[in-house]
């Protein structure tokens, strides 16, 4: 109910339940026969739990186990979940670790009546976790009731909100959500309005490379910027810009000496790449548009994708879907998106590679066009990360759009229908 009542982006919830210690064959034995103590705090794997929630709150990806409660063992895949505006956790031993206290910013206890618990752990042990009624009842009367007056209801005390009657409670959670509301509003949840305001006049960064604007290259932005360019038309010189952009992004590339025969039998000092692999990767939906250029250029280079969306409601980029190669962390990864205007979308796909241990100074951002604000911000985030694309636009609108722009750069591409603004790409696409 207060996931539901938040309406927030990006909310995290992070069960205790998950955190169950790996069994040992005895302990194995006893848990098949209902004498094992689940319910007391040695049963939880207090220094994973702690690792976790500091990641979390740091914004970095986490690997979450996965605890099969029928074979009372840890799955072998593990789960990850990334960093939110909201992380919840919950577990009936929340407040038993004095560390793990001091990672809470709010502290809630919810005190149901001990007749509800029951029916509760009966319902949820027999329907979902394939347990027999009498097994469920012996192991409430042993260890489930003793530990909640040993361990769980002397912790009350420490709780800043105490809910009775649980769920039932609408009041109490109103009040709950209206005060994460206000303690989100005074650390600005608000990516784009913070970035918005950041790093005004001041000079573009070292790490930005913008390909030489020929003639010809600024002839070609004339037919993609007008807005009477045919779909066919635009497309064609899309594509033309992202062949020249690709090329110009890997003469970033390291190379280093080396020697060949040519057919004469002569040899000929040259240059050959020195890293191990090339992988790009394209935020959709534009970003796949690159995707053929790369390939035409780099002919064993391996593609990933990561699907970043704008909740039209908040502004707020988010993460829906994520593929990317097996170990690209020794890679050169090229991360195309067409548009990039707060760079509020870029910056959580930076991190995202950053959290797969790709190398800061390793990513390569490519995008054909580029406010100053998304620069700024990209370069201030990672200062290694190079930053190339083929024009710069000044400014954005009240709406962050890029001005003077491109449009939807996925709507004229694709043919669909645009937005009625006429917006970017980065910042339209929905949640839905």
């Amino acid at each position: 109910m207060i996931i539901e009542a938040l309406d927030v982006p990006w909310v995290v919830l992070l069960s205790m339940d998950s955190f169950y210690k790996v069994l040992t064959t005895q302990q194995q034995e006893q848990a098949a026969h209902n004498n094992f103590n689940f319910d007391h705090p040695d049963a939880f794997d207090f220094d994973l739990i702690v690792s976790t929630l500091k990641k979390l709150k740091q914004g970095k990806s986490v690997k979450v186990p996965v605890y099969d409660f029928t074979t009372h063992s840890r799955k072998k895949d593990w789960k990850t979940l990334y960093g939110a505006n909201v992380i919840i956790f919950e577990g009936i031993m929340a407040f038993a670790d004095k560390t793990l206290l001091e990672l809470l910013d709010m502290k809630i206890f919810v005190d149901t009546d001990s007749d509800i618990r029951l029916v509760r752990r009966l319902r949820r042990d027999i329907s979902e976790r394939g347990r027999d009624i009498e097994g469920v009842i012996k192991q409430y009367n042993k260890f489930v009731k003793p530990a909640f007056d040993q361990y769980i209801q002397p912790t009350m005390r420490v709780a800043d909100i105490v809910v009775p009657w649980g769920s039932g409670n609408t009041v109490a959670i109103d009040l709950i959500v209206q005060h994460m509301h206000s303690q989100l509003e005074e650390r600005e949840l608000s990516v784009r309005a913070a970035l918005a305001s950041a790093h005004q006049c001041h000079p573009l960064p070292r790490t930005l490379s913008v390909l030489k604007s020929t003639p010809q290259v600024r002839g070609m932005h004339t037919i993609i910027r007008d807005k009477e360019t045919s779909r066919d038309e635009f497309i064609f010189y899309s594509k033309r810009l992202m062949r020249l952009l690709i090329e110009h992004a890997l003469s970033f590339l390291p190379f280093q000496d080396c020697v060949v025969q040519t057919p004469q039998g002569q040899d000929y000092a040259g240059k050959c790449y020195a890293g191990k692999q090339i992988t790009g990767v394209s935020i959709l939906r534009a970003g796949e548009t690159m995707e053929p250029a790369l390939r035409a250029v780099c002919k064993d280079v391996r593609i990933g994708t990561i699907l970043i969306q704008t909740n039209q409601l908040t502004g707020e980029p988010e993460l829906h879907y994520l593929r990317l190669p097996k170990d690209i962390s020794d890679d050169h990864v090229i991360l195309m998106d067409c548009t990039v205007s707060t760079g509020a979308a870029a910056m959580m796909a930076v991190r995202v590679l950053l959290d797969h241990d790709v190398p800061e100074d390793k990513i390569f951002l490519l995008s054909l066009l580029m406010a100053e604000m998304g620069v700024h911000s990209v370069a201030y985030a990672f200062p290694r990360v190079r930053i190339i694309t083929t024009a710069v636009d000044k400014r954005v609108n009240d709406l962050f759009r890029i001005i003077p722009g491109i449009g939807n750069f996925g709507d004229r591409y694709f043919g669909t229908d645009a937005a009625p603004d006429g917006s970017d790409e980065e910042e339209v696409a929905s949640t839905s």
